[in-house]
């Protein structure tokens, strides 16, 4: 499977520069069809105003998702238009209770997403709404380019970070593309249980499948020395001159990493190279 349809949603065109300038280098490499969403975002709370003034606050955030969508699909347009690659572009407008069904819909019917992090300045709930869409409703990988990150994203030594679960099972499936043409795939496991089906052999059977899909994969097995995970991976990536990471996402809630975090809450708010995520 090759990824033929690219999806990038965007709802700031300053803070959405790394992510575009990735999600066009994809399609080009992939000789992938690019479709941009541009979303203005009507933030109104129905409910939230004294009496009489609900209708008017309403029409004016409206008119002004509206002028912004509009202004996203000309900026976007004229960043496309020189690119020798085939694109579409779309504007909508979505309330941010609805932007999980408005993206949702669109990214099924895709093979990546694209998009920049969730977390940081300029970046409002409607990014994070977006990205958890596209994991959740729309069932598809979703690659996280860092802010700043100029490089397209080439994934010659990628890391797969590994933990035996469903979610990284199916990360990895999702990113064969991206594995095939890597030139070194580091199968990183941090802590392996002691008792685990896999304690003879961390990581070996997986080395096995990717090998007979032509990945040139080796296994690293490494000591939790840091208090997260996420950032032991960080240190292998900077260690190892990685410049992709591929992992599983959300293994537990999306509440309770939320709460009390977690290894893809700590990923989308530090991440250095591009990470492929599925869930």
């Amino acid at each position: 499977m090759a990824y033929k349809t690219i999806l990038t949603i965007v709802t700031d065109v300053d803070a959405s520069k790394a992510q575009i300038e990735a999600a066009i280098a994809l399609a080009r490499r992939e000789d992938a069809h690019l479709d941009v969403l541009c979303m203005g975002v009507d933030r109104t709370q129905t409910g939230y105003y004294y009496a009489g003034a609900t209708a008017f606050v309403q029409q004016e955030t409206m008119d002004r998702a509206q002028d912004d969508a509009r202004k996203l699909e000309a900026a976007l347009t004229e960043r496309l238009t020189p690119e020798d690659v085939r694109w579409s572009v779309e504007s909508i407008v979505a309330q941010i209770g609805a932007i999980s069904t408005a993206v949702g819909l669109r990214a099924r019917f895709s093979d990546v997403v694209v998009a920049g992090l969730p977390y940081g300045e300029g970046r409002g709930p409607e990014v994070e709404a977006a990205v958890e869409a596209a994991l959740f409703e729309g069932q598809v990988p979703v690659l996280i380019v860092p802010d700043g990150y100029t490089t397209p994203p080439s994934g010659k030594r990628i890391v797969v970070a590994w933990n035996q679960s469903s979610e990284a099972m199916n990360a990895i499936r999702k990113a064969l593309p991206e594995l095939k043409a890597a030139e070194m795939v580091d199968i990183t496991i941090v802590d392996p249980p002691a008792h685990g089906p896999e304690r003879s052999d961390p990581g070996g059977a997986l080395s096995q499948m990717l090998s007979r899909h032509g990945v040139h994969a080796e296994v690293s097995v490494l000591a939790k020395t840091l208090p997260r995970v996420s950032d032991v991976i960080n240190r292998h990536v900077r260690d190892t001159k990685a410049d992709m990471v591929v992992m599983g996402a959300y293994g537990h809630s999306r509440f309770r990493e939320a709460i009390l975090g977690g290894a893809t809450r700590s990923m989308l708010e530090k991440a250095e190279v591009p990470v492929l995520m599925a869930h």
